[in-house]
């Protein structure tokens, strides 16, 4: 495979920046931190790159490096709290990415992003990448390092425990 080249890069950079800020922000919870990260991710990958390193799958080793980047910046803020939704809405992110056919689908919408800030990390991380970033379970693994079996596993308990914090026991 030919090594991946400055225009496919930049191709990268517009396809992803805007996915990687938001799965960055949903991870770390300030705009500011979150576009640092996600700078820095592509820092850090092109310098990778710009030094002979081979990248097969472009997306997945950015949500590689963008995972790392957080786990570096959560390791320097660990006693930073989470905003609630309502904080979150004043700094003007919305759901805006899912799509919303009526009040009531938007009122779900919120309500889910609220349980999501009750679940831990590791669960968060994989229904943020699973459902909002739309990648498969293959992709999340790449991404994350962690085998697609554990990634399938940790989806299922995430909406197993998003199931038992909204109190619908089905």
């Amino acid at each position: 495979m030919p090594a991946l080249d400055e225009q496919a890069f930049l191709r990268a950079y517009d396809e992803l920046a805007d996915a990687l800020f938001r799965h960055c922000y949903f991870r770390l919870f300030d705009r500011e931190k979150a576009k640092d990260a996600m700078q820095e991710t592509f820092m850090r990958a092109w310098k990778f790159i710009a030094a002979g390193g081979r990248v097969d799958h472009i997306k997945s080793f950015l949500y590689k490096t963008a995972r790392n980047v957080v786990i570096d910046e959560q390791r320097k803020a660990k006693h930073r709290q989470h905003p609630s939704l309502d904080e979150l809405k004043e700094t003007g992110l919305e759901p805006s990415h899912v799509p919303t056919q009526t009040l009531q689908d938007k009122v779900e919408v919120d309500r889910v992003l609220q349980l999501c800030e009750q679940l831990p990390d590791r669960y968060r991380e994989v229904l943020l990448l699973r459902y909002v970033e739309d990648m498969a379970p293959a992709e999340i693994a790449q991404a994350t390092g962690i085998s697609v079996n554990l990634i399938s596993v940790r989806i299922h308990r995430a909406l197993k425990q998003l199931h038992r914090l909204s109190g619908s026991y089905d």
